[in-house]
């Protein structure tokens, strides 16, 4: 697994992955910027995720489900703030209800992804930033550092 370290810093309010791949900035972009690129990894194994609206442009708007082996769908959104392709992209990410309406009892996470040449590949920097120390640790405790690692580490595979 290209995941080489996961840091949690709960005074600072991030969740840092940081992930090598050997393989071009391009090649990891792709896997971001293609919806059916990006639904063969997003959600962790065994709850594969379908992009529905995919407008990866500043302002725009993304809608994706995740899938659980009971059939259970987990709605989320994600608000794209910045985008400088095969070299960082922003976005807010958030839960939505059946309708995709964003659910305001639930977290917001704030995320900069960086794609960072070096000599064997790209290195992939993903920083999670909550509001809160409750939020963050609601989150975490629903799986989402566990989640984010297993689904990280499915572009392995898809980057071979």
């Amino acid at each position: 697994m290209s995941v080489i370290s996961v840091d949690k810093d709960f005074d600072d309010l991030t969740l840092t992955l940081v992930a090598d791949f050997p393989a071009p900035a391009t090649k990891v972009w792709e896997l971001w910027a293609d919806p059916r690129r990006i639904e063969q990894w997003w959600g962790p194994p065994g709850y594969p995720a379908t992009f529905e609206e995919f407008d990866l442009s500043p302002g725009g708007s993304v809608t994706y489900y995740m899938t659980s082996p009971e059939g259970e769908k987990f709605r989320g959104w994600w608000r794209v703030l910045a985008v400088d392709a095969a070299k960082t992209l922003e976005f807010n990410d958030g839960f939505s209800d059946a309708a995709g309406v964003p659910v305001d009892d639930m977290p917001v996470t704030a995320n900069e992804v960086r794609l960072l040449d070096t000599d064997q590949g790209t290195r992939m920097e993903l920083r999670a930033r909550f509001d809160t120390r409750e939020e963050m640790e609601r989150l975490d405790r629903m799986g989402m550092t566990e989640g984010l690692t297993l689904a990280v580490g499915q572009m392995d595979a898809l980057l071979a």
